[in-house]
């Protein structure tokens, strides 16, 4: 709401920005004043703590020397300000006009009260100026006469000390906002009707706060013009910086103690309007144990060397982190994004080649090849796909249309009808079969999105109807239909591959050894692909037939041709060449890479986990495959050694001692402390992020910045407040925080006496 001016015969409001709007003081004496020069005979009754919340007197009435303007963004009074220049007569040549602000009616004996008053204010503010001329004297002596001694540490001044615990009554507030997921502005101007003046959220909480009791902002904002900023957006800007930047400091302290890490990105995002990556690290903290922190977001570019370049100076230069000690990068990407974050892999990999380009432990491998296809068709579909699952999981009363749907087609086969119903209420798009289960779901889809959308009874309301229709129409499209059937057939060759590189550790080490059959199965596709291509379109054709969908090249190819069709390229032959051919191509060269023979060392190097040794009968030989790891060894010389120790200790241990499953365990023996090397093996390979975070609670950071993005509308994200929302549980140090600001905006701070800045230029005249 605009505050209006209570001085009688004014109509001034606070929307006039250019208008400085001031609270009546909550002194009792100061108040009284200005109430007696308002002379408001309605004001009189009423409490200072009542007239300072809802009644406003605008500049206009006080005498310029009482005003100080310090900034664009901030107006104060003196301490002793007093309202001083009203019009008090205008009303009279109005006599019939309806005038709410009452004069009341000075007694000769007020009158000249008033005068006396105005004297003795005068008189004060020249004594106050003698008194500062004759400080400012006896400094310039003192200083003359300390010239040539020592300089000694000096104390705070009184001004000093109020003005950092102001910085860190902000700092609390900012860091309360990220923390509780405030957004810094609570409404859009255009959302306002006009002449409404409203505070932010930000400035909302700092009233509240000087509302309950906080007398360090009360005494700093109570004679602040209220219709003016307190803290300008610039300076939210330069404070929330120091905020993210001494949050994401005490995760990246524990990252340098640790030594080794290594980098992990999720999926794009929106902030703010602007394309980010989500920069994830993993680490093995003092108490041996794998975690995977959220540090920031990184602005994504679409060019890969310049989106290179500013990671590798983000994390280097802006976060401090040796890239040497990197031992593994992973990037989890969307659809058409894949193809630019493999450059950049492939680029800080020739600069540093431990940085093991790998996959990443909470994404499928199915998933992950899928959207690294660079084919159209392939992007679209997992689209799609992402479209239908979001619709019927954001509606309960679709997915129970949908159990219908499913029952009625699965009659005879309640079990598998009963496995997809419980698929359907999951985050499926992210299995490992993905594509086999849409494909035994699309008979359902279909029928169920069909009714819906012909639903003439009013049942669903109109969006739900409208995406129904759309996505049905997605479904029933042969290119559609083609696309999710080739790629369950191909990626049928990696899945079982897949799961067991995301199971236990011996999973993961044995599923390493059959890389070299899985690439052999392809290659074999390869060679014959006109044979498997045969198969997997009579298998898409039937599909096509049974959901009464046309057998046709896709409505695009045939446009481009204009006219020129040649008869002889088919439906068959098109899919061939310009799906299947360049998909399994592309996805025998992606296992490559992302198993590359560094990779697989690092992968063989598990069997050093006690369970993995007592499967091969404690016959192995890490020596060969830690080559790679020599130089991150605290004892290289005596690896041999203590690996030989190492396996005696578990071949002939009691028989009630189970053997380690995990790295996890083994890290946490009571005597790892006396195998130091294999400590440090264990180290590296835990940090690979191949390898689970087997104790969830310390993986929670993708679970808190999925939370962040699900719950925060697109155009209130903000990269400083998500990353103390993530991070909410990591300690901050107030003091560090103020002392950083202070440091590196000396001019922004302004130190206050009697309510004026020092270096004001109206104080300078008057001194």
């Amino acid at each position: 709401m605009p505050n209006f001016c209570a001085a009688p015969n004014c109509t001034r409001k606070s929307t006039q920005s250019d208008l400085a709007f001031f609270r009546f003081p909550r002194d009792p004496a100061r108040c009284q004043r200005w109430v007696e020069n308002c002379r408001r005979a309605d004001l009189e009754d009423k409490t200072p703590d009542q007239l300072n919340k809802h009644y406003r007197l605008c500049a206009k009435h006080f005498e310029t020397s009482m005003i100080c303007r310090s900034s664009p963004y901030r107006t104060v009074l003196r301490d002793n300000a007093v309202p001083t220049i009203f019009d008090l007569t205008s009303h009279l040549n109005k006599p019939h006009s309806r005038y709410r602000k009452r004069i009341k009616e000075l007694s000769e004996e007020e009158i000249r009260t008033l005068k006396q008053q105005k004297i003795d204010e005068a008189f004060e503010r020249q004594q106050a100026t003698q008194e500062c001329n004759e400080s400012n004297a006896q400094n310039t002596v003192s200083e003359e006469g300390g010239q040539g001694q020592e300089e000694e540490a000096v104390p705070l001044t009184l001004e000093e000390r109020e003005n950092k615990d102001y910085l860190k009554s902000l700092f609390e507030i900012l860091i309360l906002m990220g923390k509780q997921n405030i957004p810094l502005d609570g409404h859009a101007v255009d959302e306002l009707p006009e002449g409404i003046f409203a505070s932010d959220n930000f400035q909302a909480l700092l009233e509240y706060r000087i509302n309950g009791g906080d007398e360090v902002l009360r005494k700093r904002f109570e004679m602040t013009a209220v219709n003016l900023e307190y803290c300008s957006k610039t300076q939210q800007k330069q404070m929330l910086e120091i905020c993210e930047n001494c949050v994401r400091e005490e995760t990246l302290r524990e990252v340098r103690d640790s030594h080794f890490f290594s980098i992990v990105t999720d999926e794009v995002v929106d902030i703010a309007g602007e394309e980010h990556l989500p920069v994830l690290v993993r680490f093995v903290d003092d108490s041996h144990n794998l975690r995977e922190e959220f540090i920031g977001f990184l602005p994504y570019e679409a060019d890969p060397d310049m989106l290179a370049v500013k990671f590798h100076t983000t994390i280097t230069e802006k976060w401090g982190l040796n890239m040497e000690n990197c031992r593994g990068q992973a990037y989890i990407v969307s659809s058409g994004f894949a193809s630019k974050m493999k450059a950049v892999a492939m680029r800080l990999l020739e600069r540093y080649p431990q940085a093991v380009y790998t996959l990443c432990s909470s994404c499928a491998l199915n998933v992950w090849l899928a959207k690294s296809v660079p084919v159209v068709g392939v992007s679209v579909a997992l689209g799609t796909m992402e479209e239908v699952c979001c619709l019927f999981n954001q509606s309960p009363q679709l997915l129970v249309e949908l159990d219908n749907t499913i029952s009625a087609l699965f009659q005879d086969n309640e079990e598998k009808g009963n496995e997809l119903k419980q698929i359907c209420r999951s985050q499926w798009t992210g299995r490992h079969d993905t594509f086999e289960v849409l494909v035994d779901l699309m008979q359902a889809l279909v029928l169920c999105l069909d009714a819906v959308s012909s639903d003439s009874t009013v049942r669903w309301n109109n969006f739900i109807a409208g995406r129904a229709f759309v996505l049905c129409s997605a479904l029933t499209d042969f290119d559609f239909i083609v696309t999710i059937v080739i790629m369950k057939n191909v990626l049928s060759f990696t899945r079982a591959f897949g799961r067991n590189l995301q199971g236990q550790t011996s999973d993961v080490f044995f599923a390493a050894g059959s890389l070299t059959a899985v690439l052999h199965s392809l290659n074999e596709v390869m060679e014959h692909i006109e044979v498997y291509h045969e198969f997997w379109f009579e298998e898409a054709t039937n599909l096509a037939t049974k959901l009464d969908v046309q057998i046709k090249l896709p409505g695009k190819f045939r446009r481009a041709q204009q006219g020129n069709f040649d008869p002889d390229i088919t439906s068959e032959n098109y899919y061939k060449e310009i799906l299947s051919v360049p998909t399994v191509e592309h996805i025998i060269q992606e296992l490559k890479d992302i198993f590359s023979e560094q990779h697989l060392k690092a992968l063989k190097c598990l069997s050093l986990v006690p369970s993995v040794m007592g499967q091969l009968k404690f016959n192995t030989s890490e020596e060969h495959h830690a080559d790679m790891f020599k130089n991150d060894l605290p004892n290289p010389d005596t690896l041999s050694a203590e690996l030989h120790c190492w396996r005696i200790k578990w071949k002939h241990r009691g028989k009630d001692i189970e053997l380690p499953a995990t790295i996890y365990e083994a890290l946490h023996l009571p005597d790892i402390k006396f195998f130091p090397n294999v400590y440090a093996l264990l180290k590296v390979l835990c940090i690979l992020p191949l390898m689970k975070v087997e104790n969830e609670k310390y993986g929670i950071g993708r679970k808190r910045l999925k939370a962040y993005l699900k719950n925060t509308l697109t155009e209130h994200r903000s990269s400083n407040l998500a990353l103390l929302n993530i991070n909410f549980d990591i300690k901050h140090d107030l003091d560090l925080m103020v002392d950083t600001y202070i440091k590196l905006y000396p001019d922004k701070v302004e130190f206050q006496e009697d309510g004026i800045p020092p270096n004001n230029s109206e104080v300078t005249e008057n001194a």
